[in-house]
């Protein structure tokens, strides 16, 4: 059954087990030999995050930051705000951004640059989704969980006003 305000099921826990084992056998095989540092944007990644992480088989590390756009409304304000930095120096370090969703893509651009701009040996991008029909800026992940519609999605780390985010599924919101 459903949870209140869950339309459908987009993607069952048992789909988003399955991808997450894949792309952690592709970033293993990338990053072999190269102590890669993860990035985790808080707070929506942290499933994903968490989850990608176990799959990982190589010597890693990782770190946090806190970004924000969407205030508490449904779509991207496109203003983005850095809440929480890094705490360690990215200088030629191989970095991959763990994202849950790029939607416009308005945050996401702007991270990357601020991040491209410390010098990193590599700086690449994993996404559990993508949403490419809304895409402002011009950016694409090099890797990605699940291409999605123009849909509001909540679960497994996103969410609406700090709620759902501990669906195990992810399901598309409906306000009725």
């Amino acid at each position: 059954m459903p949870e209140h305000n869950v339309e459908r099921v987009l993607i069952s826990e048992s789909e988003i087990a399955e991808r997450v084992e894949q792309l952690g056998s592709l970033l293993t095989e990338k990053y072999r030999g190269k102590n890669p540092l993860f990035i985790c944007p808080l707070k929506g990644s942290v499933m994903f995050f968490a989850d990608l992480l176990r799959k990982i088989k190589i010597p890693c590390e990782i770190d946090f930051m806190a970004v924000s756009s969407y205030n508490s409304n449904t779509v991207s304000s496109g203003e983005v705000k850095i809440l929480k930095d890094l705490t360690c120096d990215i200088g030629g370090r191989y970095a991959v951004i763990v994202e849950d969703i790029i939607d416009t893509g308005n945050t996401l651009y702007e991270l990357k640059n601020m991040l491209e701009k410390r010098n990193p040996a590599s700086l690449e991008i994993c996404t559990l989704l993508d949403k490419p029909s809304r895409r402002v800026k011009k950016l694409d992940p090099d890797y990605c969980g699940f291409t999605i519609p123009d849909l509001f999605v909540i679960g497994y780390g996103m969410d609406l006003d700090e709620e759902y985010r501990n669906l195990p599924y992810i399901g598309v919101y409906s306000n009725t």
